[in-house]
């Protein structure tokens, strides 16, 4: 259940770095993604922070979060109605938490078009001391106002790219988007880097999309695939 205070960690709090995992394009392994370098992270000693920004959560599912322990989420946490700390709940993966993703999430669009400062609610309430080193934020599916506030939040990136024949479209309405973001909100944030998902060497288009993608962002590309 959800905790009124951090569970398991301890240290002195600082500002944690904060990475968006996020690509408009759905299916193309956002969660997966998240899930799994938030794991490695932990793994070599990080504390991590998982904020499932999905309506469809399955970010909290995929680490065993059950909806009916759920009592603070990132719902909750976005519209300053609870501190981060008492929407945290721990995970299965030592050093890993997250706050759990709510289905109110999915009228926040709506409800967050006639606030002030509406981009700003996640940064406001994740840049501050916290008790982790990172904080790994899963994007919904679209370029919205959820992820426009997980990306005003971020100091970078990642971006995953499914290897298929319209990869490089989607990816450049996104670089667009980010452009727009560090114009007008957050002139920190920058790519740290895009990967490469549902690989498949025996298909000469997913090589045909890397060599592409490789000649484009450079050593943006993860070597990792």
């Amino acid at each position: 259940m959800a905790q009124t205070s951090f569970p398991d960690i301890t240290g002195e709090p600082s500002i944690p770095r904060i990475l968006a995992v996020a690509n408009q394009k759905g299916g193309v392994g956002k969660t997966t993604t998240t899930i799994n370098l938030a794991t490695a992270l932990c793994a070599v000693g990080k504390k991590v922070l998982l904020v499932d920004l999905d309506p469809q959560g399955n970010a909290s599912t995929g680490l065993g979060i059950k909806r009916a322990e759920i009592f603070d989420s990132t719902y909750d946490v976005l519209f300053g109605e609870t501190h981060v700390a008492n929407a945290v709940m721990a995970t299965k993966v030592p050093r890993l938490s997250i706050i759990p993703s709510s289905i109110h999430l999915s009228g926040a669009e709506i409800e967050l078009v006639p606030l002030e400062r509406r981009e700003y609610k996640l940064s406001e309430a994740l840049r501050q001391p916290l008790p982790f080193d990172y904080i790994m934020i899963d994007c919904p599916p679209s370029l919205s106002l959820l992820t426009l506030n997980a990306l005003v939040a971020a100091d970078s990136i990642v971006v995953p790219l499914q290897c298929e024949f319209y990869a490089l479209e989607g990816l450049s309405h996104l670089v667009k988007t980010i452009e727009r973001i560090k114009k007008h909100f957050n002139p920190r944030l920058d790519i740290h880097g895009v990967l490469l998902t549902m690989f498949d060497k025996r298909n000469n288009l997913s090589g045909m999309v890397a060599n592409d993608v490789r000649e484009y962002f450079g050593e943006k590309v993860y070597r990792t695939v």
